[in-house]
């Protein structure tokens, strides 16, 4: 069989995940007609239909899932190689985390300070605000490990437990059930909850709307989309106001506290966890000297909790 190029399978993708040769081409940059005489070229390489072409639509064969899915992968390594090599020329001995604000900043200070002390580790560098966030960080190479909480899209990475914390309700003050010592999730079907722009991963929307773990209430997963937000600020700031009620970590609502919120304990709703990633295939020993100083730290550590009410 003829060697796969990396830009064939990025033409695939694009017409896989577009399922439209036309969007696909101006995705790209290219023409329609190119673009699908690379596809055929493909097929007849692998020696299989990888689409199923009609003039109504387009459609992934089983084969075209598949390799949807296993090019993601092959092309996400090609450029997170070239990333991590061209990383390790120009910043050599520094160890790079990637971080999303407010997710354990104290656990993660105490982390370096940990890693400081250990003459066989390098310099830690803080990676803030990467576009696709922490875990796409390590995936794609531009950092080698990342802590970050759950759930994210693990694909490719290993994983550590450092902390489980519980999730708190956040209401309106003058919500109706502001005043109530404790809730379940099924006190709170029907009320607005904000959305995370730009998410689309089912799992993540579930955990953010409380609906990850079964209920026997009935109506308990009927939320209706609140005001899309951006960041934690944001999404509290929108509960203020009484737009949405939403569910947060108990030590993010210590921390964005105000005296337009009430926090009120869920009986039953998943806890959040932080955990250390980093890819699967890394043999590196200060990744390793990193996620084991960080277990030991977050075993002793115990994060602020607001007083709740």
């Amino acid at each position: 069989m003829d060697e796969i190029k990396l830009r064939e399978l990025r033409y695939f993708i694009a017409v896989a995940e577009e399922l439209n040769f036309t969007r696909a081409a101006a995705r790209l940059g290219m023409a329609q007609p190119p673009l699908s005489a690379a596809i055929g070229k493909l097929e007849r390489k692998l020696g299989v239909r990888l689409l199923e072409r009609s003039s109504r639509r387009v459609v992934l064969t089983p084969a075209g899932a598949v390799l949807l899915e296993q090019g993601r992968i092959a092309v996400e390594a090609a450029g997170a190689a070239v990333e991590r090599a061209r990383r390790t020329g120009t910043q050599a001995g520094r160890l790079t985390v990637a971080v999303k604000p407010g997710a354990g900043t104290d656990l993660v200070k105490k982390i370096m300070q940990r890693c400081t002390q250990d003459l066989r580790m390098p310099e830690v560098h803080i990676l803030f605000g990467h576009p696709g966030g922490p875990a796409a960080a390590v995936r794609g190479g531009a950092a080698d490990v990342a802590i970050l909480r759950a759930p994210f899209d693990q694909r490719g990475l290993d994983t550590e437990l450092l902390l489980a914390e519980p999730r708190v309700a956040v209401l309106p003050a003058c919500h109706r059930l502001a005043g109530r010592p404790e809730l379940r999730r099924a006190d709170l079907a029907g009320e607005p909850m904000p959305r995370w722009a730009g998410q689309s991963d089912p799992v993540a929307a579930a955990y953010w709307t409380g609906t990850d773990t079964p209920s026997p209430a009935r109506n308990q997963d009927d939320h209706p989309p609140g005001p899309e937000i951006n960041h934690i600020s944001q999404l509290l700031d929108a509960v203020a106001l009484g737009n949405a009620v939403a569910y947060v970590p108990v030590s993010a609502a210590g921390q964005y506290r105000s005296a337009g919120l009430a926090v009120v304990p869920v009986s039953d709703l998943s806890p959040s966890e932080l955990v250390a990633a980093w890819p699967e295939s890394s043999r590196s020993r200060a990744v390793a000297g990193f996620v084991r100083a960080a277990v030991e730290v977050a075993a002793t550590h115990a994060e602020p909790t607001p007083a709740l009410a």
